[in-house]
């Protein structure tokens, strides 16, 4: 009974704050617009203060783990495209594929994965949230852009958009925070104490200000109804996302159960609120984006809950081959 009480009080605020968000998008008449400056702060301020404190004070030996990337690269290669099959079998539209590949295989791993994974497992696990994050980002964004092109919705040449995609993964907030952490974590870095306060402060307010979003992003954009292919994109970013990773980190190697169990979280956490930015940037299936982030949300509550307590209560080997 204790261990179920301890999970309700580590996932109830996670929950607590989306759902606040979507009563405060349901109630409160404001126009969506309203948002873009609280997504600014969390995008280019916020979560970039967060990832350089994951990864400033660590040893650069524990942020160069290539199996364990490769496991679990391949792993979210492996759901997007699976994914992407179920869009195209309901679609027949490369375009809407390529998105419905995202929102079967882009976990929320930048609003709840860092708070939650720390939450559940400690301040250990923040080197494998920290390689999931930068990892699953190259492999997606660098994807969703090349296959826009080959489809024909990017007007650009195949060399344009390769330039393009080096730009973005270069001056990425995410990926800027996450070098400037490499190069503190190399050169033992102390940061001033008054700039460390503020970056504490800043990376402080990234969970509660991404969740709240998601809940009144997800409010203002009515469900008229489910697509047919969403319950198969929820079942593989839920189900077969984090079995995918629990397999191949099985298979590769002993990576320990911080490890194994950060990157389990992960991969079983929601569809990202992304998946609708994205999706709206390319004028792309922007209702079943909003179906995948709700529906996937909402089974989550359910999935997630159900991963935690197996492994608070010992019942899920880190190792499937010891």
């Amino acid at each position: 009974m204790s261990d179920l009480i301890g999970l309700f009080h580590l996932l109830a605020p996670f929950f607590g704050l989306i759902g606040l968000g979507f009563f405060c998008g349901k109630v409160v008449r404001q126009p969506e617009g309203g948002l873009a400056w609280m997504q600014f702060f969390l995008i280019y301020v916020a979560l970039p203060c967060l990832f350089f404190r994951l990864i400033a004070d660590k040893p650069l030996a524990e942020l160069t783990n290539w199996p364990f990337v490769t496991a679990t690269t391949i792993a979210t290669f492996c759901a997007f495209t699976l994914s992407f099959g179920a869009g195209w079998k309901h679609t027949r539209d490369v375009p809407q594929s390529v998105m419905q590949g995202v929102a079967g295989s882009y976990s929320n791993i930048g609003y709840m994965g860092p708070p939650l994974v720390l939450s559940a497992i400690g301040a250990e696990a923040s080197p494998p949230v920290v390689l999931i994050f930068v990892f699953d980002n190259l492999l997606l964004f660098s994807l969703v852009p090349l296959l826009m092109t080959v489809a024909g919705v990017e007007k650009r040449s195949l060399a344009a958009t390769a330039g393009r995609i080096v730009w973005r993964v270069i001056t990425h907030p995410f990926n800027v925070a996450t070098a400037l952490g490499l190069g503190a974590s190399y050169w033992q870095l102390q940061v001033p104490v008054a700039i460390d306060k503020m970056v504490g402060w800043l990376s402080g307010a990234a969970a509660p200000c991404a969740l709240f979003i998601l809940g009144v992003t997800v409010a203002l954009r009515p469900l008229d109804r489910i697509p047919g292919e969403v319950p198969a994109l929820v079942f593989i970013k839920l189900i077969l996302h984090p079995f995918a990773v629990w397999l191949l980190l099985s298979a590769i190697g002993d990576f320990g159960p911080v490890w194994t169990y950060a990157a389990l979280i992960m991969a079983a956490l929601p569809p990202a609120l992304n998946i609708f930015v994205i999706s709206t940037q390319y004028n792309v299936g922007v209702e079943r984006a909003s179906a995948c982030v709700l529906i996937g949300t909402l089974a989550s509550m359910v999935t997630l809950t159900g991963l935690l307590y197996l492994i608070k209560i010992g019942a899920l080997p880190y190792d499937l081959f010891p």
